[in-house]
């Protein structure tokens, strides 16, 4: 299906190329051959020139399109699998405990009850998501947030969910107090801190290893630089990344995700006056993620 649609982009955007050659080709022809009227000539530039401009123009709206359909169609399939694999989960669990109740001790319901509470968890995490998209342009509460402690207790958060210790996911600040205020919605910043890490730890592989550094810089704003040496970014992907249901198919094939994580963190930092962006070297070289929000200014 992919390989189908990339070859109608090439498609038409080749035929509406070719179009606007012809066009532009006649044009010219026309032009030369009654250059003398100047009548004719100019109405003839503005005629051969509206045409050309809507061939590109409705070339390029088919090609944007086909991506966006492509895009749409992809965030279903994920949020389709997002949704079925834990609810799978869970009724399988219930079921062979339901079936061999009486068979079972105690450490065994146990682990099952851990399994399933993550994959509840999980259910809940892609629910939110999808939810906190659809509610993107929506403002919240406006408070005064320590931004630092967030951070902290985003990072904690994160090792606790995705198993790790404190060497493979490192938390680096000197800010406390008033220097790491900001204005803000305390549940928006949360949800835009969670989702950096998360996608670090995810696209770091097997060996996790990522840092976490809070700065102030030049006493106008808080720096959050999340770096892991994972499968990093393509250079003409750094952009793009950010935008709602956008993955990387060559290099992010094999991890699961809804395309959502990156496009609330974009969000939600220019509702609070800032900024994200990303770096990297290229595939293979690991990613730095960078958040920017405006300090508080008592």
């Amino acid at each position: 299906m992919r390989v189908s649609r990339r070859g109608k982009i090439i498609f038409f955007l080749t035929f509406g190329v070719v179009l606007a050659a012809i066009a532009v080709a006649v044009g010219f022809g026309w032009i030369i051959l009654n250059w003398r009227q100047e009548i004719r000539v100019f109405l003839g530039i503005i005629f051969f020139g509206a045409i050309a401009t809507g061939l590109i123009l409705n070339t390029s709206f088919l090609v944007r399109e086909i991506r966006r359909n492509e895009q749409h169609d992809s965030f279903i399939n994920a949020v389709t699998h997002e949704l079925k694999t834990p609810i799978a989960s869970i009724r399988l669990h219930l079921q062979t405990l339901e079936r061999q109740q009486m068979h079972m001790d105690d450490a065994q319901r146990r682990d099952f009850y851990h399994l399933m509470l993550e994959d509840t968890d999980r259910l809940m995490s892609t629910v939110e998501k999808v939810l906190k998209a659809g509610q993107a342009a929506a403002k919240g509460q406006t408070v005064s947030v320590d931004f630092a402690q967030l951070v902290e207790d985003c990072v904690e958060s994160a090792r606790t969910s995705h198993h790790l210790q404190p060497s493979a996911l490192r938390y680096q600040s000197s800010l406390n107090g008033s220097d790491s205020e900001v204005n803000g919605d305390p549940e928006d910043l949360r949800t835009a801190v969670s989702n950096i890490l998360d996608n670090a730890v995810k696209y770091s592989g097997n060996h996790v290893d990522v840092s976490v550094q809070l700065a102030l810089e030049e006493q106008k704003r808080l720096v959050l630089r999340v770096q892991d040496r994972g499968v990093g970014i393509p250079r003409s992907e750094l952009k793009t990344i950010f935008k709602r249901f956008y993955r990387v198919p060559r290099a992010f094939s094999q991890v699961r995700g809804t395309g959502l994580g990156l496009f609330l963190v974009r969000t939600i930092a220019k509702r609070h006056g800032g900024r994200v962006l990303a770096e990297s070297a290229g595939e293979g070289k690991g990613a730095t993620v960078i958040l920017e929000l405006p300090r508080r200014v008592s």
